[in-house]
């Protein structure tokens, strides 16, 4: 009877657990996503769109991605906050918005003459750049992955022309991250304005220059209507946006829906970097003949040498203050040595022979 009974509650248990499991596998689930930028926004909402329809598609509709735009949930720069207590279970923004918060998160969106993209999604994916980036978030109750790249972004739009250091003496610019602190040190008084506010504040004075993008979103804001002065870029050559999700909410989640969450993802994220480059170009083959009155600039080599030097220090600075910064600037400027080598023999040097030849 004891064998009887030993071997009937382990049938029992057993069955209950694969019921449970089974149950897990058809429990459907939706998730609240808040995004920093408002509805329908080109290219960056695109992203989270594209990523909410692979989920449902691939999860045969088990999971839903819900998402709130900057105009519902009224915090475009509050994602950090509201995913980190739950309030929403997912946020799609720029990690150096919340440098004033956790200052080691602005590393993972992209650093002033560092990796390009490629460059960076490699260090990403294969030289322990997620690792480091969970290793920040975790504390803040949060997982964080690529969210999709711009590319190389454009220097800014100014209203006069900069031709020395004391051109950017005063200057008020709209310009986040660690390029904001590397051009205060160089004189300007950088500021960060969410994105829906930047064409009123360059309307109306409040800044004297502002840094977006590149031409496919710049243009549709209409800076070139207020600025006719383009420059080119040197601060975010790589800027790489985050999912970020509350861990908690993770956890509950299915290993299955977990796996296609990492894979719709990452597809986002290169989809995103495909539709800026081809938006851009887009957009920049008609500059010339729809905006005449724009000056495509680049900054004067004095003021590339000063920002340069300025970095150096910031970085240098940046990680006698704080093991972690120092931890993740080591890793990247190792592999962004490594990886440019290759660089310079491949992309670079062909890029250079199609110079050369009509």
């Amino acid at each position: 009877m004891k064998i009887r009974s030993f071997i009937s509650a382990t049938v029992l248990a057993v069955a209950t657990t694969f019921s449970a499991s089974q149950a897990l596998a058809q429990e459907k689930f939706t998730l609240k996503l808040a995004e920093t930028w408002g509805p329908n926004f080109p290219i960056f909402g695109d992203t989270t769109k594209r990523f909410a329809e692979t989920v449902e598609k691939m999860s045969d509709g088990r999971l839903k991605i819900r998402i709130d735009s900057a105009n519902k949930h009224k915090a475009p720069l509050g994602v950090f906050d509201m995913v980190k207590a739950g309030q929403y279970d997912m946020g799609h923004s720029a990690s150096y918005y919340w440098k004033g918060k956790v200052p080691e998160t602005l590393f993972f969106t992209s650093m002033p003459f560092g990796m390009n993209a490629m460059e960076q999604y490699a260090w990403f994916y294969h030289g322990g750049g997620m690792e480091l980036m969970q290793e920040v978030y975790e504390p803040h109750n949060m997982l964080s992955f690529p969210g999709g790249n711009t590319g190389i972004q454009m220097g800014g739009w100014f209203r006069e022309e900069i031709k020395s250091l004391d051109d950017l003496q005063g200057l008020k610019m709209r310009i986040p991250g660690f390029a904001g602190e590397v051009f205060a040190e160089v004189g300007v008084n950088p500021t960060n304005i969410a994105p829906g506010e930047l064409y009123t504040a360059l309307e109306r004075n409040t800044i004297d220059a502002v840094e977006w993008v590149g031409p496919a979103l710049d243009l549709r804001l209409g800076f070139q209507q207020i600025a006719d002065y383009y420059y080119t870029g040197w601060h975010e050559p790589a800027t790489e946006l985050q999912f970020l999700i509350n861990k908690r909410v993770w956890e509950k989640l299915p290993a299955d829906l977990k796996e296609i969450m990492r894979v719709a993802m990452r597809t986002a994220s290169y989809d995103m970097l495909v539709h800026s480059q081809h938006a851009n170009a887009e957009a920049w083959a008609n500059i010339k003949k729809d905006y005449p009155n724009v000056q495509i600039k680049r900054f004067p080599a004095d003021i590339f040498q000063a920002m340069y030097d300025a970095n150096k220090k910031l970085l240098k600075e940046t990680a006698e203050k704080s093991p972690m910064a120092k931890k993740i600037i080591d890793s990247q400027l190792s592999y962004q040595k490594q990886s440019r080598a290759y660089t310079e023999i491949s992309e670079r040097a062909y890029l250079n022979t199609m110079g050369e030849v009509q």
